[in-house]
């Protein structure tokens, strides 16, 4: 199944606060990517129906298999290219921003080939 780039951003901002905090809520999310909760309330309403997320009585957010594998896709996208945009040269900020626009439109085997390429 083929989701849109902000889905993947808000699976990932998941993936990222519950590394960093353990719990995840609608507040936390818009807290750190700067939207307002209502935005975020109705995007993890679409992620919950489409069986990305789950949401208990307390409104704490866990992934979902299928959730967490877009969120660490993108997650480890995020973070390979950062770096290696930083190891060439490219200041830490530029290189996360260009990282976030680069991780959802390229291709597996593009991805995959500069990670091996990378890693070496």
């Amino acid at each position: 199944m083929q989701i849109k780039e902000s889905a993947e951003n808000y699976l990932e901002m998941i993936l990222i606060l519950k590394e960093r905090v353990g719990k995840v809520r609608s507040v936390d999310i818009a807290t750190e990517m700067g939207f307002t909760k209502p935005s975020v309330s109705v995007a993890m309403k679409k992620l919950r129906e489409n069986g990305f997320i789950q949401v208990d009585e307390n409104g704490y957010i866990t992934l979902e298999e299928e959730g967490y594998k877009v969120a660490a896709q993108i997650y480890d996208r995020h973070k390979t290219l950062t770096e290696l945009l930083i190891s060439i040269g490219v200041n830490s900020e530029t290189a996360a921003e260009d990282a976030c626009k680069i991780e959802h439109v390229i291709s597996t085997e593009s991805y995959e080939c500069i990670k091996k390429c990378f890693k070496k």
